[in-house]
């Protein structure tokens, strides 16, 4: 395979993952930085995998971004939806990224007491 093939693999699956997040209604967005992955976002993104497959929720996208700066919140998490103003959710671990699927995502209520 030489470089150009690269490219084009490279380019067709960024195009694919744009059109994935343009057709979700919900974006949970986890902190993948080193004091998030230190405190433990590995196993938060795993679990948010894990219960949007469970569930089926072919309309939710699960990524991951760097650091945001407020390492005494990590692990950080932002859930986007479509016409509503995002939720950034502080101090996450496996249950409570458990909570936020059903309660957020599937329900639609914010679980505030999670809130930052």
């Amino acid at each position: 395979m030489n470089l150009e093939e690269l490219k084009k693999i490279r380019e067709k699956a960024q195009k694919d993952v744009e059109l994935r997040q343009k057709q979700a209604r919900v974006r949970i967005v986890v902190g993948m930085g080193t004091s998030g992955i230190a405190a433990g976002a590995r196993d938060v993104l795993k679990t948010f995998v894990e219960e949007v497959g469970k569930r089926n929720l072919s309309d939710v996208v699960v990524t991951q971004t760097g650091e945001k700066g407020l390492a005494s919140q990590e692990p950080m998490v932002e859930v986007f939806e479509e016409d509503k103003p995002a939720v950034v959710y502080g101090n996450m671990n496996a249950e409570k990224a458990k909570r936020v699927v059903v309660e957020h995502v599937v329900n639609g209520h914010p679980v505030s007491e999670f809130a930052i």
